[in-house]
């Protein structure tokens, strides 16, 4: 059994798109519908952004979005028997899965990438890998740091035993990172990304975008999405709907959802997206099972 899998917010690369775009004719009018949708040429943009502005969530949401779509129907050398998308790439998912048509999906996720970067500009926010500290013990830091700052943190991703992400006040979130490594982390720094999405920090942004999901054509999917709200396969439409609103507030379980995947009988994990975070990440956990790229 064949699982595709879509990497989120921080997989954008220069020129992301452009070789695909030139190389592949189905992808190419995939871009173009981009385009039309839009009512502007995006692709100039998404194929020829600075680092500096591949980093406006603005740009980096529909550009990953765009492309992982891209990619996922450009190709028809695998079949996908089912999909999850980390974050960002949930969306792309649930279009491949055909429970959003791509115009709709497009739309959404312009005015994500528009409250999230409104998000960031009232309250700058970050997130910090951690790897090699137990979880309990994460918490633990969280709450500490927490009342000392009278900040909320809180873990964003479970992205894999000892592989987590944290959340909340950017300088909180860095105090966090270097208490951590006096604990034993093996890693634990600050990402570049801002930190907006999956822990109640984010419950405003939750409700803007909740009514703007539920405005959404929601189908029943062709195959099993499995969703980050809590790592289970899906196929009613008004369940994703639920999960998918719950996101905003929960963090992503990502460990969940591949040892889901894997006790359901998937063998074989697709990445599809500019970079191999989540092969790797697979890859950890499932040293017998086939991960690729797309």
């Amino acid at each position: 059994m064949n699982a595709f899998i879509f990497s989120g917010q921080g997989s954008q690369k220069l020129g992301m798109g452009a070789d695909l775009y030139d190389k592949n004719v189905r992808a190419r009018e995939i871009f173009e519908q981009a385009n039309t949708i839009l009512g502007e040429r995006f692709t100039d943009t998404m194929f020829n952004a600075t680092e500096q502005v591949l980093m406006d969530t603005r740009i980096t949401q529909p550009a990953i979005f765009i492309y992982e779509v891209a990619a996922a129907f450009a190709q028809n050398d695998v079949q996908a028997h089912c999909v999850a998308g980390h974050s960002l790439g949930e969306y792309a998912a649930l279009v491949v899965s055909g429970a959003l048509s791509f115009e709709e999906t497009l739309h959404f996720i312009v005015k994500r990438g528009e409250v999230f970067h409104e998000a960031f500009e009232k309250h700058p926010s970050g997130m910090g890998a951690v790897i090699g500290v137990p979880d309990e013990q994460v918490l633990e830091v969280l709450e500490q740091v927490g009342k000392e700052d009278d900040e909320n943190l809180y873990i964003a991703n479970y992205n894999g035993p000892g592989q987590l992400v944290i959340t909340g006040a950017r300088m909180s979130v860095k105090k966090a990172c270097k208490m951590l490594m006096t604990k034993g982390a093996k890693r634990a720094l600050l990402l570049p990304m801002k930190g907006v999405g999956h822990s109640p920090n984010s419950a405003e942004e939750g409700q803007i975008l909740g009514e703007e999901l539920k405005k959404l054509h929601w189908m029943t999917p062709n195959i099993p999405i499995y969703q980050d709200a809590d790592g289970l396969p899906h196929t009613d439409s008004k369940e994703i709907l639920e999960n998918q609103i719950k996101l905003m507030t929960y963090p992503v379980q990502w460990t969940n959802i591949t040892r889901n995947m894997v006790a359901n009988g998937v063998t074989e994990f697709y990445e599809v997206g500019t970079d191999d975070t989540l092969q790797k990440i697979v890859a950890r956990m499932c040293p017998n099972h086939v991960v690729k790229s797309i």
